[in-house]
């Protein structure tokens, strides 16, 4: 294979971004016509029931013409959700056990009607015979 056919196939310049489970490649790649344009991949680690994993990819194809474009949005959207949720991060809701905090108020509601219910049957159904 000749050099340039080889050049086709590798990144002319990568960035990785790695964020827990998943990794971001950002890969600038060049077209048949030597012109260049970008790839984001995400890549997601998974582990199988026997303990062997691997990885599941997705890739978007970017060209020079929608950098614009997809700039204003990506930065419109982040800014939208910093705007609205703050830039805290909220890593329990990545917990199975996590609970929002709308069912917490919900569930400590009825638990407490479930108390104050038992609590008033038991009043009404704990007479002593000497109190009569």
């Amino acid at each position: 294979m000749s050099e340039q056919g080889s050049m086709k196939n590798e990144d002319i310049f990568s960035k990785v971004i790695r964020a827990g489970r998943r990794t971001y490649f950002f890969d600038v790649r060049s077209t048949k016509a030597d012109d260049y344009y970008l790839t984001i991949t995400e890549s997601k680690k998974f582990t199988n029931e026997d303990g062997s994993f691997f990885y599941r990819k997705h890739k978007i194809y970017l060209y020079k013409e929608d950098f614009e474009n997809f700039k204003e949005a990506l930065d419109e959207t982040t800014n939208f959700i910093i705007d609205k949720k703050g830039e805290e991060v909220i890593s329990d809701r990545h917990q199975k056990d996590f609970t929002k905090p709308s069912e917490i108020e919900t569930n400590n509601s009825v638990k407490t009607e479930e108390h104050e219910a038992k609590t008033s049957a038991t009043a009404f159904t704990n007479i002593s015979f000497d109190d009569i």
